[in-house]
């Protein structure tokens, strides 16, 4: 009898105890990942901009509403980034707690505005995760030492992985250290990295190249000696080749910017997004 009101307990008890996990809503991948490599299986983690989506044109669904009024904590870059995240949480008439990751990041300049892609330094990644990891340790106390020893762990790899970047930008000659990219979302790489990102003369990201455009990439590529182009939004081919031969630089492939792959893709985590974009980068300014 003793042994079967145990069991009746323990099954009234671990339910009790799954459910008080704490809720937690991201914005988008990879401050999604942050808060997974840190909260673990501590937490229910949603992501309202999932893998292989764009955080800067998302359009919230009914169903973002009704998370956002679940969750305890909702994780943001800021800087700009959601700008329809005010009206979503308001709507949700959620109690949430709107906890803003990039805290402590000094901001560049986009333009007029701030420049919100400072994941793309891993130093500030580090801070991001400083940051989920008091967030977290102070919404769900009992949970603390384990946030805490979580975020240890992961900002060690961090570490490593800002050496490696490094390391692979060392090799390049200093001369080789710029490309021409589409992007703009990799100021704060340069920044902490010293590779000059030079912006296509007159090209909209919006739209492939026109014949004139090539043209002057063409010219622009000769007069600034730009060994590397990574040019995302052309489509075509000839192009390409025809870049390459006139100017002898090497076209890249694809610099992953703004959001994560999905698992078969080339950078389901943060750490993997960044390993590709800099064999992406030293594999095309490489002599």
């Amino acid at each position: 009898m003793r042994f079967l009101l145990l069991s009746v307990l323990l099954m009234i008890a671990s339910p009790l105890h799954a459910a008080e996990r704490l809720n937690v809503v991201a914005s988008f991948s990879i401050l999604a990942d942050f808060v997974r490599n840190v909260g673990g299986d501590r937490i229910n983690l949603t992501t309202l901009v999932g893998a292989d989506s764009d955080v800067h044109v998302y359009a919230p669904a009914p169903g973002d509403a009704k998370r956002i009024a679940e969750a305890k904590l909702v994780i943001v870059n800021g800087l700009g980034l959601e700008g329809w995240l005010p009206r979503l949480v308001q709507s949700a008439g959620s109690k949430a707690q709107v906890v803003t990751a990039s805290v402590g990041i000094a901001p560049l300049k986009l333009s007029s505005a701030a420049d919100p892609h400072a994941w793309q330094s891993v130093p500030n990644a580090r801070v991001y995760v400083t940051d989920i990891a008091n967030a977290l340790a102070a919404s769900a106390p009992d949970d603390a030492e384990f946030f805490r020893a979580q975020a240890n762990a992961y900002l060690e790899k961090l570490e490593t992985l800002d050496r490696e970047v490094r390391d692979a930008v060392s090799k390049i000659p200093l001369e080789r250290r710029k490309v021409i990219s589409t992007h703009d979302a990799f100021g704060y790489f340069a920044a902490e990295y010293g590779v000059q990102f030079v912006a296509p003369l007159g090209v909209s990201t919006e739209t492939e190249p026109s014949a004139r455009d090539i043209a002057a990439i063409i010219g622009q590529i000769k007069a600034q000696k730009i060994p590397a182009v990574f040019l995302e939004n052309i489509s075509d081919d000839r192009l390409i080749r025809r870049i390459a031969a006139e100017t002898g630089a090497k076209v890249g492939g694809t610099l992953i910017s703004d959001g994560l792959t999905g698992e078969k893709g080339p950078a389901p985590t943060y750490i993997d997004m960044v390993r590709h974009n800099i064999k992406a980068l030293t594999s095309a300014l490489d002599h």
